[in-house]
């Protein structure tokens, strides 16, 4: 839920990364997948600082061309990289990131450095503590080394803002990285950092993954819990893991997850066993497979294309493929009461203080919000008890939903959004998001791992949903696909 910053810590200052002598093992070390590179430093075959400082490095030379890294500590992080080893050499236990950069998004609270939530009202905001994910990443080994950049408030799924500008799309600088973890996908992409955390409403994790060619898992309610926020009964925005690989995002997932005693909704089961080998075996699995779930949502012609492709895919690797899409009839009129509701809820009282700071379609939701009755949100509500009474059946019928992430290829950068789809106009920011947040409304882990290129050269996301609770069903699936494709493997170029 977005929600207005709480006390803030007195500001410190943020080291830039300094220039340095550039080594071709430094890029090849930003290439390893998460967790062999998590396994080469356990071994001792590369130390935390060297880990460290080939990352930051490489920010320093490429991150001006992408701005995919906001807030940037290389002091802090250098000193924490040893501080690791250190620790490491006393024969101490590690945690399974030990070693890793990480740049935290910047809606997720950071002690001692900023948190901008890519407003000017918190430009220089610092927390005094970090929230329940940041500590629990950092608990688990993996060293900060700055924020990643969001639009503002996390409101939309293309990355501006006032403060900092735009990211662009590794893959082709002239586009949008997607949002609002679009500075997470595109600092991954670019081998800025192995891991990325980030957050998921309405497509916030999946649509950016699916602009920049990486991996984002937007989980059941619950499984991540969030701490502090200001509705613990929220089933609709939740945390999730980002990596260039499945099983890296298996890896980071398996330390965010677990329970909080303070979060009401959150899962019992550890987190733990999600990180073991992802190995199953796809004969008979029972694929649902949706071009544009049920005729509800328009898609793109390039997308499309190759979305349809898939198929043969699950097919070849012995599934039983079946064209069909849970019954989301009312899924709109949910999800959009619901997020306009959390919207107010969350940032209604910036509206009455700063208007004139707050971007045009942020204050359209916080609006929309505010139009809503009591009458509304028991419409809602029962709406959305319906729609996941109707998936429970659905997936008793299949083991998997498979279904495009976003409805269109990564759009011009300078846009905020997509005007237009195969012809359909699209009046809101929201409209273009709905083969993300209609999925949203079933309460179901989605996973959006890379299907391949448009002919522009354009990466094209693949989503794929599972019962609620099955986080090992979607991801062992997607693991499957992925080393049936290697579509994860092709990398940008960089100026």
């Amino acid at each position: 839920m977005p929600v207005a910053p709480g006390p803030v810590a007195p500001a410190t200052g943020h080291a830039d990364s300094g220039s340095g002598p550039v080594a071709s093992s430094r890029d090849e070390i930003c290439a390893l997948d998460a967790v062999d590179l998590a396994a080469r430093v356990r071994r001792g075959e590369l130390s935390a600082r060297e880990v460290v400082q080939a990352h930051l490095d490489r920010i320093d030379r490429h991150n001006p061309a992408v701005n995919a890294i906001v807030t940037l500590d290389a002091e802090g992080a250098l000193a924490a990289a040893a501080a690791a080893d250190e620790r490491q050499a006393r024969g101490e236990e590690l945690g399974p990131l030990h070693g890793l950069p990480i740049a935290f998004k910047d809606t997720h609270s950071t002690r001692g450095m900023r948190t901008t939530h890519g407003s000017p009202l918190f430009a220089e905001h610092v927390p005094f503590e970090d929230e329940l994910l940041v500590q629990r990443i950092q608990d688990a080994g993996a060293i900060r080394i700055g924020k990643t950049n969001v639009p503002e408030f996390a409101a939309g799924s293309h990355t501006f803002n006032t403060v900092f500008g735009a990211t662009r799309n590794p893959y082709d600088r002239t586009k949008s990285a997607g949002g609002s973890s679009g500075g997470a996908a595109a600092a991954l992409a670019a081998g800025f950092q192995p891991i990325a955390d980030g957050s998921d409403m309405g497509g916030s994790l999946r649509n950016p993954a699916s602009f920049c060619n990486v991996v984002g898992l937007r989980p059941t309610p619950g499984r991540v819990p969030s701490h502090p926020t200001g509705n613990l009964w929220d089933t609709m925005g939740v945390a999730g893991p980002m990596g260039r690989t499945v099983a890296d995002t298996a890896l980071l997932l398996s330390v965010m997850a677990g329970p909080d005693p303070r979060v009401p909704i959150s899962l019992d089961e550890p987190g733990a066993p999600l990180r073991a080998p992802l190995g199953r075996d796809m004969a008979g699995l029972r694929v649902a497979f949706s071009p544009d779930l049920g005729g509800r949502v328009p898609v793109d012609r390039d997308v499309r294309d190759v979305f349809e492709r898939q198929a043969k895919v699950f097919e070849d690797l012995g599934a039983h493929v079946v064209e069909d899409c849970p019954d989301l009839d009312g899924a709109e009129d949910v999800f959009r009461t619901l997020r306009a509701q959390e919207f107010n809820h969350g940032l209604g009282a910036l509206l009455d203080s700063d208007r004139a700071s707050l971007k045009a379609s942020l204050i359209w939701n916080i609006e929309e919000g505010r139009r809503l009755t009591g009458a509304d949100l028991v419409r809602a509500r029962n709406g959305h008890t319906r729609i996941h009474l109707a998936a429970t059946a659905f997936f008793q019928r299949y083991d998997v939903l498979i279904a495009p992430v976003s409805q269109v290829t990564p759009f011009a950068v300078e846009s905020e959004y997509p005007t237009d789809i195969d012809g359909q106009p699209q009046q809101t920011y929201l409209d273009w998001m709905r083969s993300a947040y209609f999925v949203t409304v079933l309460g179901s882990p989605a996973l959006s791992v890379p299907a391949g290129f448009t002919p522009a050269g354009l990466p094209v996301g693949l989503q794929i949903v599972g019962p609620p609770r099955a986080e090992r069903t979607v991801l062992e699936t997607g693991a499957a696909y992925e080393a049936a494709t290697g579509h994860g493997r092709r990398r940008p170029s960089l100026p």
